[in-house]
């Protein structure tokens, strides 16, 4: 009887270990949390909302326009600065009459509620490098001001993909320029334009 308790205690032991090291596999390499602080992402993200970073998928391919990412902010990398991709390497962007434009066409942007109180002159994102904006433009410190600039793709830390908490917000986090093809799958498209 006192075999069979140590038996299953150390049956415990192990499952319990083999989840402790699972939990930091996934978080050191896979996924990780995020809490937003601040009102750059409004009205997409809120501020104290929780969001699980996917760490991995840029691993394997770069941002892509409209994704949200988090990313080491270039002043000082302990902290992590959360915006929307806007230009990808080689695009030209720039901000005119409120509007933005990637490539010199007005982009489709369904998730902004405030137009801009500023012009942005025409940039071209440099290599290995990508423009992001906060979805809240008037309240946002993103690539328009010099301390932040163009992201190095080295300092994305992940892909936004799900609002957890709070609950009632739970909330999967699409990319607006993404198209579905026939079978109902998201596929990355050409910009969506106006």
């Amino acid at each position: 009887m006192l075999e069979i308790k140590k038996s299953e205690y150390r049956e415990n032991i192990e499952a319990f270990a083999i989840a402790v090291v699972s939990i930091l596999f996934i978080l050191i390499f896979i996924a990780q949390s995020f809490l937003v602080k601040g009102t750059s992402m409004d009205p997409s993200l809120q501020d104290g909302e929780r969001l699980i970073v996917d760490k991995i998928t840029y691993k394997f391919r770069a941002p892509r326009t409209g994704e949200i990412i988090v990313f080491k902010y270039p002043g000082d990398p302990s902290k992590k600065f959360i915006k929307r991709v806007i230009g990808e390497p080689g695009d030209s962007v720039s901000i005119r009459d409120s509007k933005v434009y990637l490539n010199y066409q007005p982009l489709a942007e369904p998730y902004i509620l405030e137009e801009m109180d500023s012009d942005y002159d025409n940039v071209e994102v440099p290599d290995e490098t990508i423009f992001v904006l906060g979805d809240n433009r008037n309240g946002s410190r993103d690539s328009r001001y010099p301390d932040v600039g163009f992201v190095p793709l080295e300092n994305v830390v992940g892909k936004a993909d799900l609002i957890f908490w709070p609950l009632t917000k739970l909330e999967i986090l699409f990319n607006p320029h993404n198209k579905k093809d026939s079978s109902g799958i998201n596929e990355f498209s050409d910009y969506q334009f106006e």
